[in-house]
């Protein structure tokens, strides 16, 4: 219900506001506006609003963080799926600067930057209350987030943090200085944060968070490792008011607004804030009788075969997050494919990337690659789910501990099994850093970390199934042409 009433006064919000520009601006008589704590509060929506691309191919950022990785791909079935080959590109590390995913994860990330930088600007007209200030430093902090994707997926960028006084032609700015940026900001912004457990907002909670995020990564970003702040934050979050939930598929239910386990999400209702469709992309075409579903699936996205052989078959997450096997429709019958007319059973052993028809059958273009269940498929569910996406997870914090703790000459036993025992697993003693990398993949399965942590253990460069071994120089994605053909200065050495 409280999800429902925030979506609902969010969207009363944007539409009863115009866009946020200098004329805009101009108009906001200081002295009446924000009249109460409600408004002020109401002061950030707008920039909580831009999260919702970053779950779908609008804004790109989860596709390209788990196509682009050993877990998950996009094959192209038949004459389905190739697209330009575009799906390909990503997962063979073979893009250009004029791909798709290459350029809408650009963009999504500056709207998020720069609509930040609107608010704040805005509220430069305002008065400085301790309520105005509090609020400027959760945007500022907002805007953090937004800058620390963006470093971590395009390197050194532009760094402006206003929108009325951004230059025209920007220069990009070196990636290690954004990061002490990004840390100077978070730090000065904790005292001002609400402590309480908002999952939808950024409180001292999620600053802990992104601060842990960026010195697990500091030695990638810097060239400096800083792996005891990120364990020091990373406790910061164990020690806060999350938990691990009782059942390994808890996190992801539609109904999962109040999971203990999440620190920051993006609230996706499939009415009123829609953008999550990993179900469309990943069913096979007749997995909607599975789910009652009015609208038919894509039949796309699905596990790497050798990923999937690295759960073992007791692992609770190896059926929680993937289906595979005989499926059956909501009364318990066989489902048949509408075109080979057999049973659709899913082999989990993707054959190929690229399955043409005159190499491959009918069922294995058709039928092949284990489909993604980690978010709960509702019955009844649309085109877009109502799950909220975790950003922020507490079970990542522990196995983020563990891999600092690690890397400084300690153990990350403790966390790590935590972890295992509840997968139902076997424990395991001197867990060694392939190991743990094995279990972040295994556990935060397609939650969009996969690429970052494949770069921060060294193995992004590796071969694996039809992915060649390659340079550093693609550890980030390149800026899109079309924002370098506008600004020239992108192209020049950063400042």
């Amino acid at each position: 219900m409280k999800k429902i009433i925030y979506l609902l006064s969010l969207i009363f919000i944007i539409s009863a506001c115009t866009k946020l520009d200098e004329e805009v601006y101009d108009k906001i008589p200081g002295d009446k506006y924000p009249e109460n704590a409600a408004q002020v509060a109401n002061l950030s929506v707008e920039a909580y609003t831009k999260l919702k691309p970053f779950a779908d191919d609008e804004g790109w950022w989860f596709l390209a963080q788990e196509i682009s990785s050993d877990e998950f791909c996009a094959p192209t079935r038949g004459a389905d799926w190739f697209d330009g080959g575009k799906w390909q590109n990503v997962h063979r590390h073979t893009w250009s600067n004029d791909e798709e995913s290459v350029n809408r994860m650009w963009g999504t990330m500056w709207t998020g930057i720069t609509t930040c930088n609107q608010v704040l600007d805005m509220m430069t007209e305002l008065a400085e209350t301790p309520a105005i200030i509090a609020k400027k430093k959760e945007v500022e902090s907002l805007r953090a987030f937004y800058y620390y994707l963006l470093i971590d997926n395009y390197g050194d960028v532009p760094y402006i943090t206003s929108a009325k006084n951004a230059p025209d032609l920007p220069y990009r700015v070196k990636r290690a200085t954004i990061y002490n940026n990004l840390i100077t900001t978070l730090k000065e912004s904790l005292p001002y944060l609400k402590a309480y457990d908002n999952k939808l907002m950024f409180t001292k909670y999620t600053a802990y968070a992104l601060l842990a995020k960026l010195y697990l990564n500091a030695e990638i970003y810097t060239g400096t490792a800083e792996w005891q702040l990120a364990s020091d934050y990373s406790d910061s979050l164990i020690s806060g008011p999350y938990n691990l939930a009782v059942n390994v598929s808890d996190p992801f239910k539609t109904e999962n607004s109040n999971s203990s386990e999440i620190i920051f999400s993006i609230p996706y209702d499939e009415n009123n804030f829609q953008g999550f469709r990993i179900h469309m992309r990943t069913l096979h075409y007749q997995q909607n009788l599975e789910f009652d579903m009015p609208v038919g699936p894509w039949n796309g996205l699905c596990i790497v075969p050798d990923f999937f052989d690295t759960y073992e078959d007791t692992d609770l997450r190896k059926e929680a997050y993937n289906m595979w096997g005989q499926r059956y429709d909501v009364s318990g019958s066989k489902i048949i494919d509408g075109e080979t007319h057999k049973p659709l059973v899913i082999d989990p052993h993707l054959p190929a990337l690229e399955m043409k028809a005159a190499n491959y059958t009918p069922e294995q273009i058709r039928m092949t690659g284990a489909r993604l269940g980690k978010y709960e498929i509702a019955m009844g569910a649309l085109e877009n789910l109502s799950n909220d996406f975790p950003l922020f997870r507490i079970t990542d914090f522990y196995l983020m501990r563990a891999e600092a703790q690690i890397r400084l000459g300690g153990s990350g036993d403790q966390e790590v099994n935590m972890i295992r025992t509840r997968a139902g697993v076997s424990n395991w003693s001197g867990v060694t850093l392939d190991q743990l990398l094995a279990e972040r993949g295994r556990e935060l399965y397609c939650e969009g970390h996969r690429r970052q942590d494949l770069i921060r253990f060294g193995k992004w460069e590796n071969a694996w199934w039809e992915k060649s071994t390659h340079g550093t120089d693609l550890r980030t994605f390149p800026i899109p042409k079309w924002a370098t053909d506008v600004n020239g200065n992108l192209l020049l050495p950063p400042q």
